[in-house]
């Protein structure tokens, strides 16, 4: 079985809203999750990346906070596990792990605004382990468009380039899920390592904000990056989608396999294959794909691709293979950072994110 190392769960949300974020009972199926460590174990998953999301109705330390629980909850639940999980950061380790015959677990942070304006959070939340970013979630943040909110930045302020520059210098990867096209493009222009989107569509498929266009693929694709491939139904089907915009009455349109093999083969045809991966967003939407309704399903996916005609050199491309190359882009700059020998940050990078000068004391 080839296996598979997926850009995006959140495991850590669910648990928080299912399970008072307890790790027990996760080795069989919960009621209303998608994940488990035995159908882990049954869908091939040789690598997860645990997302770690905050909801936006949290602000400023609020979201750092949950944060820091999310990150928790994944410490915890690789803790309760150890003869089926192991906590990675860098390829090398997720290939040890996958060699060991364990899942390789790695954090990223889904949204920009959970660093709460401080570049110092996103360096705490690197030391912890988390490896990408995703630069918004679903709002507009100070200093980025989301691609599901109103642009007030044409893309990225300076202050959101500032932030690009300081993940490239430490070794966190730029995650494109979520942000417009405008912040795409500026995040592309500025970053000098590869970058990912870790659970997204192709636009020209269907037309959901949250999906990529064709210009913005291949230019991930030429600078070594790649889109990772989402399960959720109104970002693969556009009859799905219209379904959606028009009320959702009535039963929903079925979405398969094959819609979800057909997005991950117009990205390979704009970009080429080593510039797709799947990042399914398990746990994180209710609905998924007849065939992919939990993680036991990337087989039948991997399957469906060899009827098409792929190899399986091309299947571990897509699988694994693609992203363990992008990780390992900037894994020496992570490692140099942990180690303190990275360059020192721009002296931007070193502002605090709270003026106390401008804050009066209670009495």
């Amino acid at each position: 079985m080839i296996p598979v190392i997926d850009g995006h769960n959140d495991l850590a949300w669910a648990s928080r809203k299912h399970l008072g974020y307890s790790t027990a009972g996760l080795e069989l199926p919960i009621d209303g999750l998608h994940t488990s460590v035995d159908r882990l174990r049954s869908g091939g998953v040789g690598g997860q990346f645990w997302s770690v999301w905050v909801d936006s109705v949290l602000q400023g330390a609020d979201q750092v906070t949950a944060t820091l629980e999310q990150i928790d909850f994944v410490h915890r639940f690789i803790d309760t596990y150890p003869e089926d999980l192991r906590f990675a950061t860098t390829a090398a380790d997720t290939r040890t792990a996958m060699q060991d015959g364990k899942v390789a677990s790695l954090i990223g942070i889904e949204g920009g605004a959970q660093i709460g304006g401080s570049l110092a959070a996103l360096r705490q939340y690197a030391r912890l382990g988390a490896r990408y970013m995703t630069l918004t979630w679903s709002r507009t943040t100070d200093w980025a468009d989301s691609a599901t909110d109103d642009s007030r930045h044409g893309g990225l302020s300076d202050f959101g380039r500032e932030v690009v520059r300081e993940m490239n210098r430490i070794g966190v990867l730029l995650d494109l899920a979520h942000v417009s096209p405008d912040t795409m493009r500026d995040a592309l222009e500025t970053s000098t390592r590869p970058v990912v989107v870790t659970h997204s569509c192709a636009l020209a498929l269907c037309d959901h904000p949250r999906n990529v266009p064709d210009d913005v693929i291949e230019s991930i694709g030429r600078g070594g990056g790649l889109v990772m491939v989402a399960f959720v139904p109104s970002f693969v089907s556009q009859s799905r989608r219209d379904w959606v915009l028009a009320g959702a009455k009535g039963e929903a349109p079925e979405v398969t396999v094959a819609d979800v093999a057909d997005h991950i083969e117009h990205i390979r045809d704009v970009a080429g294959v080593q510039a797709v991966g799947i990042g399914a967003d398990y746990d994180g939407t209710d609905a998924m794909p007849s065939g992919l309704e939990d993680v036991a399903g990337y087989p039948r996916l991997l399957q469906e691709l060899r009827g098409r005609g792929w190899s399986e050199s091309e299947l571990a491309l897509l699988a694994h293979e693609n992203i363990l190359r992008t990780l390992e882009a900037s894994d020496d700059d992570y490692r140099a950072f942990m180690a303190g020998a990275a360059p020192a940050p721009r002296p931007t990078a070193l502002r605090p994110a709270i003026d106390t000068a401008t804050l009066k004391e209670t009495p």
